[in-house]
């Protein structure tokens, strides 16, 4: 028994050595993995390692303080100003209708019609008349006692003269044509008067014409261009 006690004893120191061999084997090898893992990490990043190697290490270290703040735990968090929400505009509303148009109805060319004048009105006219041929009668002498103004035949009430195509003689026809032209020029020396003398009718409308207060009829009569009206027919002819 007290052999095999000391045979241990002697034994014990020597597992000592062999673990102190062991680790002091194994130290550089991890040594030389971890300068192997170094140059691979070195050579993997080697553009961003370059400058840093010319730098000085306060430089480094400053750069690297600077690029990774330390973040306090108890820091409360940054507060995010928010946008103030836009107001809307309101919504414009739509002004008043401009009115319609109102469509105005064609002006159709009205046909002028003679109307005969009132019996109880005088009239003034004026217009450049000429002889009446087979056109429309509207501003024309007829014969020495008719006439037309703005289309209305109108009649000499106040005198009776000869008409040239029933002319009964050469002296009643030379008197039918001296009594029309003394009528056309009586008529374009200037605005003349006519006055009302009884109804129209189809043979035409009786007017006393004048002018400054001188019939057209006296004048004819006196000139021998007329008679009054109800007087011989033929006082004209040579008997």
């Amino acid at each position: 028994m007290a052999k095999t006690a000391t045979r241990s004893r002697r034994k014990a120191p020597a597992r000592g050595k062999s673990r102190a061999r062991s680790g002091g084997g194994l130290l550089p090898w991890t040594v030389i993995g971890l300068a192997a893992i170094a140059g691979i990490a070195a050579y993997d990043n080697w553009k961003s390692v370059k400058p840093m190697l010319g730098r000085q290490p306060a430089e480094v270290m400053r750069e690297m303080a600077q690029e990774k703040p330390a973040v306090r735990k108890d820091a409360p968090p940054k507060q995010v100003a928010l946008a103030a929400p836009v107001p809307k505009a309101a919504p414009t509303l739509p002004g008043p209708l401009p009115p319609a148009a109102i469509p105005t109805p064609a002006v159709q060319p009205v046909k002028v019609t003679p109307s005969p004048s009132s019996p109880a009105t005088a009239e003034t006219g004026t217009a450049a008349f000429g002889y009446c041929g087979q056109g429309a009668h509207i501003n024309c002498v007829g014969d020495g006692g008719v006439f037309w103004y703005k289309g209305e035949k109108i009649v000499i009430a106040d005198m009776a003269s000869p008409i040239v195509d029933r002319a009964r003689c050469d002296d009643e026809r030379r008197v039918a044509f001296a009594g029309k032209a003394r009528l056309l020029a009586l008529l374009n020396a200037g605005p003349f008067t006519m006055d009302a003398a009884g109804k129209a009718d189809p043979s035409g409308a009786p007017r006393v014409v004048s002018r400054d207060g001188r019939s057209f009829g006296t004048q004819l009569i006196n000139e021998g261009l007329a008679r009054k009206p109800g007087g011989a027919g033929g006082a004209w002819c040579a008997a």
